[in-house]
């Protein structure tokens, strides 16, 4: 019987984390599909999962009534998207759906939050990593707000090439 455990411990996200965290957070774990135009989430529903992008490609929109859907930015093969589930009151802000078809690993929030109150060495852990992934988003949020306000003033394309390169 094959289990994701091998790709849970090798993804940059897990990686270096304590062999018995990474055993834990694979009994949440399991695979998941997404066809193209299938929402991963939506704004407003209760966040229970977090997902690694195995393949394909998700984009993560806010909806406005006067501009319907915004897009605040792609996420890509081997990243991670959600953090909702973490933070009460566990809900999205925003929605995510595949752009093309998408291969994921879900990984269940209710079972993760269950183990982090059980082991607060393993929470913070799983923290630390979930808050560098904030800070890259919000980033790249700030960066989309700079191209949207002014576009033509060249204050966010070395802004966004830096940023796309430190991602690297």
């Amino acid at each position: 019987m094959h289990t994701l455990e091998p790709i849970l411990t090798e993804h940059p996200f897990l990686k270096g984390l304590n062999h018995a965290y990474i055993q834990l957070i694979t009994g949440c774990a399991r695979n998941v599909r997404f066809e193209p135009g299938q929402f991963l989430f939506r704004e407003g529903e209760e966040a229970n999962e977090f997902y690694i992008i195995r393949h394909g490609r998700v984009v993560m929109e806010i909806f406005t009534p006067e501009r319907t859907a915004i897009p605040i930015q792609t996420v890509e093969e081997g990243e991670i998207i959600g953090w909702s589930w973490l933070i009460p009151p566990y809900h999205w802000h925003f929605d995510a759906q595949a752009v093309d078809m998408v291969r994921a690993i879900a990984l269940d929030g209710k079972c993760l939050r269950n183990k982090c109150e059980e082991d607060h060495d393993m929470g913070y852990e799983l923290l630390k990593r979930f808050a560098h992934i904030m800070e890259q988003r919000l980033q790249a949020a700030r960066l989309q707000l700079l191209d949207v306000y002014h576009p033509h003033s060249g204050v966010a394309g070395p802004s966004a090439r830096a940023l796309k390169n430190k991602k690297r």
